[in-house]
């Protein structure tokens, strides 16, 4: 652990690391430092200058993202000669930049729009007809827009491809300021985390395809949670809207720091899998082919279960602890059986060394925590001795639906597949991120996740729908 010093900021005391970069413990203590091009995940640069501070014993004013700090050193942040120094260079940003802010896709989210209202630069100095002008909506691949007349030249997405996937397909091109980021002939932006570069550009320059022109960022709701796309569990923002008549969706993903899990990145994959949430859902109850209410699909599955001693719960890597646990429980009062046999979510190609793992599941390691067995030879031996079928949100009989012939199934799913129309009831259920639960990623860390989204459409919840069960039999009833 690094020696802690006493510095000053502002006249007030603060613990400090020694040697450490001063802009990080600003940041740390939230104390507001203009700053463009430094960011923590991909260290100092030095080039926008706009985190300058006064230090006194110095000369002039420096840099916060290369000053390391010393015991006893005394900053100030605020001050009318240092915010007109971080005034000029300010104005030297925006002499060239184009007045494009109400359709921006960055307006609300952008730092230059941010430093500009706090500045108060409402008279510009500068000729708008000299400015120069440079290419717009360059489709840089990888659902990635640039428009390099916004780029403040920061080369976070540079250093980015540089430093952290090592692919190298962005660079500054031209000199001073004709400056623009673009990538090398004949190679298109192409990483599997291409679209972290959006989140790091501090401006409007890179946008994302996918998400551009979709909603503006001060009507949507977030909320915390993790990616369901592999079982390294990035931490994420949801970004959401329920919008008047219509039901609450999902509009994007967005990396949430993390340093024990992802940092500060996810991958592209992770990102754009929102989609599967917003398409294809399973909504209208079935028995017996027939579409139903809920409260009657539930009811015919109590009979199911009164009435089939040799049962089988067959469940999800995707359920959360809470869920899994209240599986465990009815499953030992019915003396049924339980597996978590689901190799269908394993794919070696999407593994690589850095965020992305090949059990492309969130909550596999909880089976061990919960003794529930994934053995291929106990799942065979136990299916072919059932006589009842319940399978909680896995789809592994989708691709295997002749073992479920001659059985009673009944079936629980957010989403259309197959294995639904093989059911005797078909039950759905609150998919992955419009409930709450606890989660187990590969490293054994325990994340938390409590959803906002408000859905019109009715749905079961998994532990709700397995603790009535479990008062039925407590009752007599089953």
């Amino acid at each position: 652990m690094s020696e802690m010093v006493k510095i000053s900021v502002n006249g007030e005391e603060l613990d400090a690391p020694k040697g450490g970069l001063l802009i990080d413990t600003l940041l740390e203590k939230n104390i507001h430092i203009p700053h463009f091009c430094y960011h923590q995940a991909l260290g100092k640069d030095g080039n926008c200058r706009m985190c300058m501070v006064e230090i006194e014993g110095q000369k002039r004013p420096q840099i916060a993202c290369d000053t390391p700090v010393k015991d006893g050193m005394i900053v100030r942040t605020k001050g009318a000669n240092i915010e007109k120094v971080r005034r000029d260079i300010l104005e030297l940003q925006l002499i060239n930049h184009p007045i494009d802010c109400p359709t921006c896709d960055q307006a609300g989210e952008c730092k230059l729009q941010d430093y500009y209202m706090q500045s108060g630069f409402y008279e510009s100095r500068v000729n708008v007809d000299s400015k120069n002008h440079a290419r717009k909506r360059v489709d840089l691949g990888a659902n990635v827009m640039l428009d390099q007349e916004r780029c403040v030249l920061c080369t976070r997405c540079v250093r980015f491809c540089s430093d952290i996937t090592g692919t190298n397909e962005l660079g500054v091109i031209h000199r001073a300021d004709h400056s623009v980021i673009g990538t090398f002939p004949g190679r298109p932006l192409a990483n599997p985390y291409a679209m972290n570069v959006v989140d790091l550009c501090p401006v409007g320059a890179l946008t994302s395809k996918d998400f551009r022109f979709k909603q503006r960022v001060w009507f949507l709701e977030s909320f915390d949670a993790i990616c369901n796309g592999c079982s390294k569990g990035c931490n994420i923002h949801v970004d959401h809207r329920k919008e008047k008549y219509k039901d609450d969706q999902i509009f994007r993903f967005r990396p949430r720091v993390n340093k024990a899990v992802n940092g500060f990145f996810m991958c592209d994959e992770g990102r754009l899998s929102y989609h599967n949430e917003n398409k294809n859902r399973f909504t209208n109850a079935i028995v017996d082919s027939k579409e139903t209410t809920i409260e009657s699909s539930i009811a015919s599955m109590f009979k199911l279960v009164a009435n089939n001693k040799d049962i089988l719960f067959v469940v999800s890597p995707n359920l959360s602890c809470e869920e899994l646990q209240n599986v465990n429980s009815f499953a030992k009062m019915l003396k049924a059986n339980v597996s978590g046999y689901s190799p269908n979510y394993i794919d070696e190609s999407f593994k690589d060394d850095y965020l992305r793992r090949s059990d492309k599941s969130a909550n596999r390691a909880a089976f061990k925590e919960y003794g529930i067995s994934e053995d291929e030879k106990e799942f065979k031996a136990n299916l072919e001795k059932a006589s009842l079928v319940v399978i909680l949100d896995t789809n592994y009989f989708d691709e295997n639906i002749n073992l479920l012939d001659n059985k009673k199934v009944v079936s629980c799913f957010s989403h259309n597949c197959l294995t639904i129309g093989k059911s005797n009831v078909a039950i759905p259920i609150s998919s992955f991120y419009e409930k709450s639960g606890t989660y187990i990623n590969c490293d054994n860390i325990k994340q938390k996740v409590i959803s906002k989204m408000q859905k019109d459409k009715p749905t079961a919840s998994i532990t709700t729908l397995l603790e009535e069960m479990k008062s039925m039999v407590e009752k007599g009833n089953i």
